[in-house]
């Protein structure tokens, strides 16, 4: 037992064990985490000798003694190594926080649905907003006297004709690193973020549940260049350095952890029914949002209906809804050779399970949609993460692959059986044809949902299936606009909605006095155009002097008061993407897919 000064009683089979800091105990040469200080109550079964802890085949089961009385039971569980990255480099870029900073002349999307209003100064002290005040309209002279004043030590940055809106907060991040088959350093995927204007977001699993609660806390005491992260470590994966739990009460400790680590929600993709419904059951007892990729090989019993109602929170994706919709069938139809870790059967056979569900505007599509909407389930579609699934060649032939796609990602996206998402094995026109089909009646659920109240939110699920960090942020703004969701709908999506999903709304999520200083800037009107958001921008023909000329992206991402040039953090990313590919002797501009020379 490696635990300091503990007192060991026994009554009756039990032992008592009287911890004065976190141990563990080692049965059979395997180390057995003791995640709970105080007092603890060890079951032995009969072929335990004397009370001894030595032998493997004890079931050794813990319990917090309070006030003479046992509750919350935990199991001893098998610990495993996880790999630790890197620490993400200190900060070096941005200026401020200042102790008082005024916007000055800007249109401003505010949030919260209003149009477009201003010009309007913005004041900011330190981290907070302090004043939004409209100082005039539209092609009238600005009447100084209405501006609020600048006191001495007051920093000013003139925004006339520019575009303010809240920071985005993106719903489904991953932050990869040297260590994952992305093989990216984090700092290059947090300022691809941070320069597409993303200042709050979620992580829905990393390897290292522990290195990413670290990096997030740094991030929110801005040590680090990156948005804020809320966690939500993916439940019952080697992350948190347990072995998978097997029974109700392991998942139950599996989620204690996350919670005494500092982990803020919980992302579920599947688990056995009753270790689920216990692992959701913990969460809601211990005050975790929740989130879930409800995987097919677990949706027969944990459909959006099914998990909504034991109180998980929102959905990633879309899968578990067209399964909830079923009506002259029970499973989804797959060919008989389908095998589910063959990722071209896995992906090919979802882009046609939509049209195997409820017709829209059907009384079961209605109906399940308002038991959903009664619940206040939130959903984050990911139209971007399948977007290459309908056009392979035109995803993969992005501009901003040219420049800004690590030559690791690019190697990961490269079709490969051993990479998740890379599975373009022989991908055909029939498949395209499908998903462009799944994607009309998809969308529709998801913008009938928005039009009857549905919170639906913005998630990128970045660095797979050529889809970059930061611009595939924008391509979903660009999708949900495909969807039907006005310009000013997406904006709301991507900003207020967002924050409400994760439970951030009192702090960020529209510009509102009282509130963080997060803040996208803009040159060009992005209710117009909302492309002129990527970090590439978008074309446009000069007509004064007959030039096509790129224009658009971002100008400034501020969070916490602290003002991000956009474009320098571009910079930043292009310079590491080109060291690298120097390193490996690849020469600039677009990497082929393709890994053997062809004559086509």
């Amino acid at each position: 037992m490696d635990v300091s000064r503990n007192r060991r009683r026994i009554f009756k089979g039990r032992i008592v064990l009287q911890l004065t800091r976190i141990g563990s105990i080692t049965a059979s040469g395997v180390v057995y985490k003791l995640n709970i200080v105080e007092y603890w109550r060890c079951e032995l079964n009969n072929e335990c000798n004397s009370g001894f802890l030595s032998q493997r085949s004890c079931l050794v089961t813990l319990c917090f003694l309070a006030s003479q009385s046992f509750s919350s039971v935990i199991f001893a569980q098998k610990t495993i190594d996880v790999p630790e990255p890197a620490p993400v480099e200190a900060r070096n870029e941005g200026s401020g926080p200042y102790n008082r900073l005024i916007l000055r002349g800007a249109y401003m999307i505010d949030g919260t649905g209003a149009p477009a209003q201003g010009p309007v100064d913005i004041v900011v002290e330190n981290d907070r907003i302090t004043e939004v005040k409209v100082v005039g309209a539209p092609k009238l002279a600005i009447d100084s006297g209405k501006r609020p004043v600048a006191t001495e030590g007051t920093e000013e940055i003139d925004l006339s004709g520019m575009f303010v809106l809240p920071g985005f907060v993106d719903t489904h991040l991953h932050l990869h690193t040297m260590e994952s088959g992305q093989k990216v350093p984090p700092e290059y995927v947090l300022k691809l973020w941070l320069a597409h204007g993303i200042t709050s977001g979620r992580t829905v699993g990393s390897d290292n549940t522990r290195w990413m609660i670290e990096t997030a806390r740094r991030s929110a005491r801005n040590e680090i260049t990156g948005p804020r992260m809320e966690v939500y470590p993916m439940f019952n994966t080697s992350s948190l350095g347990l072995a998978p739990a097997n029974t109700p009460d392991e998942a139950r400790e599996h989620i204690r952890l996350m919670k005494k680590l500092g982990a803020t929600g919980v992302k579920f993709i599947g688990a056995p029914e009753d270790i689920l419904n216990a692992a959701l059951d913990e969460a809601g007892k211990q005050g975790l949002n929740s989130t879930m990729h409800h995987a097919q090989i677990a949706v027969m019993h944990s459909n959006v209906l099914s998990t909504s109602a034991a109180g998980l929170k929102s959905m990633e994706h879309w899968y578990g809804l067209p399964e909830a919709m079923f009506e002259d069938q029970l499973i989804q139809r797959y060919p008989t050779d389908y095998i589910y870790q063959d990722e071209q059967n896995r992906f090919s056979e979802a882009g046609r399970l939509w049209q195997q569900t409820a017709k829209p505007g059907s009384d079961k599509w209605n109906s399940v949609m308002n038991t959903l909407l009664e619940r206040d389930f939130g959903m984050s579609p990911t139209f971007n993460a399948y977007v290459a699934t309908r056009d392979l060649m035109r995803q993969a032939r992005a501009k901003w692959h040219e420049d800004y796609t690590y030559p690791g990602l690019w190697e990961y996206y490269r079709p490969n059986r051993d990479a998740h998402g890379s599975y373009w094995f022989y991908w055909t026109l029939e498949d395209e044809i499908d998903w462009k089909n799944n994607y009309k009646i998809w969308m529709q659920f998801v913008n009938d949902y928005k039009n009857r109240g549905g919170r639906v939110t913005v998630g990128s699920d970045s660095g797979y299936t050529y889809n970059l960090y930061g611009f595939g942020y924008i391509e979903g703004l660009e999708l949900l606009r495909e969807a039907g969701f006005s310009s000013l709908e997406v904006i709301h999506s991507a900003t207020l909605q967002g924050a409400r999903q994760l439970w951030i709304d009192d702090d960020v999520g529209s510009i509102q006095v009282g509130k963080k200083a997060d803040f996208v800037v803009v040159r060009e009107n992005p209710l117009q155009n909302l492309s002129v958001l990527r970090g590439t921008g978008v074309i446009k023909l000069n007509d004064e002097t007959g030039e096509v000329e790129r224009v658009g992206g971002i100008v400034y991402t501020i969070k916490d008061g602290i003002v991000y040039d956009a474009k320098k953090l571009l910079r930043d990313v292009r310079e590491m993407v080109q060291v690298d590919k120097d390193r490996l002797g690849i020469p600039p501009g677009p990497m082929p897919i393709e890994t053997v020379p062809s004559d086509k």
